[in-house]
């Protein structure tokens, strides 16, 4: 049994999530004040926003969001892999931590939500239940076990009271950011923020994400280098989702692993991603590293979740068609129009701004460009998109609200950037999308 310390209670009522986020603006305030002390003591007068941003502050607000799970949590994510160098290194890193640091509920409130679906006698469906889980996310957290007929399953658990919190969770963290400074003011995060309370609405509904596994895997029965759990109606239910559990490393690790398998695992990363847009026009569209494994031994490329799976029209998949074979073929006038056909530009906006938006759509498209084996490892692509962004986000004569379904796809396809780099994989792109110009 682990150490009961690494346990957390999440926070079920309305009441008692806005007081956790209530004591944690009164003690970043305290900090402030125990730093300004320090600071002036020292013979330094430091600016309110050196007192918000200290590393101190900044894991108070990482570890209370860590506490709350669900939305709140969630908003962290979000906020550190969207505003990227937009925000304050510290509080970064510590946001960026939340997508692995959950602790899991304590097993008397795991034994109370266990029982509020399954009956006082789960037990007897289980020849085997580890109580510890083998992950702890922002929605659930997932427990293996035996079942007494003999399948190897994972459960998906969802956190009680998640569903209930989702709304009035984002709105309390939006609050507690904006008043305490620790999100600069020049940053509009409400839409933002409006698409989080809309995905975590379709992560906490574990049926429809049962459903969206099933398909996948039809969609996906005859390519062997995929592999996709198999859903258990029988043990499935609103808050509980029950798949056979499979075997495979955690993506990260294949950093370890020779170049050949690292160029392998992201060509398949990028084939899925181009089936998924243009085949099969629904998308798994949370670029968290968790939701991969991988199969040393079957060269199996492992999806584990289906939450944040989105439809997406023909019209919107034909417009990012057309989009990446302009970006191949350098023509701006017809990326111009895919642009358009997506969504974009329904504000008016100058010209100048429409050409900045197809400036950084080449950017991003670079390794589909690319005639050849792209190196993620040496490039620094990531930054110059993320230079770009900023310009654009800053700048009110450029400044627009992009469609729904292009920051979703948009944030996945840098999530396999991001991945693409840690494992510093070479990959030839442009052959793979070459099946799909149009």
């Amino acid at each position: 049994m682990k150490d009961p310390h690494q346990y957390s209670k999440v926070p079920k009522g309305r009441l008692s999530r806005l007081s956790k986020l209530g004591s944690l603006a009164s003690r970043v305030a305290t900090g402030m004040v125990a730093e300004g002390v320090k600071q002036l003591a020292s013979g330094h007068r430091p600016k309110a926003s050196e007192l918000l941003l200290t590393p101190k502050n900044a894991q108070r607000v990482a570890e209370q969001l860590a506490q709350l799970r669900g939305a709140a949590m969630k908003v962290g994510q979000l906020l550190s892999m969207d505003a990227g160098d937009l925000l304050p290194k510290e509080l970064t890193e510590l946001l960026s931590r939340l997508q692995a640091d959950a602790k899991p509920m304590p097993i008397s409130q795991l034994n109370h939500v266990l029982i509020a679906n399954w009956g006082e006698d789960w037990q007897d469906k289980f020849s085997q239940f580890s109580f510890y889980p083998v992950a702890a996310a922002s929605i659930g957290q997932v427990h293996r076990a035996k079942t007494k007929d003999g399948r190897d399953i994972a459960l998906k658990i969802q956190y009680p009271g998640i569903g209930e919190s989702i709304d009035s969770d984002v709105h309390n963290v939006s609050t507690l950011l904006n008043v305490s400074g620790l999100i600069p003011k020049s940053i509009d995060v409400s839409d933002l923020l409006d698409e989080a309370k809309k995905q975590l609405h379709a992560e906490a509904n574990y049926q429809q994400e049962a459903q969206y596994l099933k398909q996948f895997r039809q969609l996906l029965s005859g390519d062997a280098r995929f592999l996709i759990p198999e859903i258990y109606d029988d043990l499935t239910c609103e808050t509980i989702l029950a798949m056979s559990f499979v075997d495979g490393i955690e993506i990260e690790q294949l950093a370890k692993q020779s170049q050949e398998v690292r160029d392998e695992v992201m060509a398949l990363a990028f084939t899925l991603l181009f089936k998924e847009v243009f085949d099969f026009r629904l998308v798994q569209t949370d670029p968290n590293f968790a939701n991969y494994r991988y199969n040393l031994t079957t060269n199996q490329f492992i999806l584990l979740d289906f939450g944040a799976t989105r439809e997406y029209p023909e019209h919107v998949s034909e417009g990012y068609r057309q989009l990446m074979t302009g970006a191949v073929k350098n023509d701006r006038e017809s990326m111009l129009n895919a642009l358009k056909q997506i969504g974009f530009f329904h504000q008016q906006i100058e010209d100048v701004a429409q050409q900045a938006v197809v400036n950084l759509c080449l950017e991003a498209c670079e390794p589909l460009a690319f005639d050849g084996v792209y190196d993620f490892g040496v490039t620094d692509m990531g930054k110059r998109i993320r230079d770009a962004g900023s310009v654009l986000s800053m700048n009110s004569g450029y400044w627009h609200t992009p469609p729904a379904d292009a920051i979703f796809l948009h944030r996945k396809l840098g999530g396999l950037y991001l991945l693409a780099a840690k494992l510093k994989a070479r990959v030839n792109v442009h052959a793979l999308f070459q099946s799909y110009i149009s």
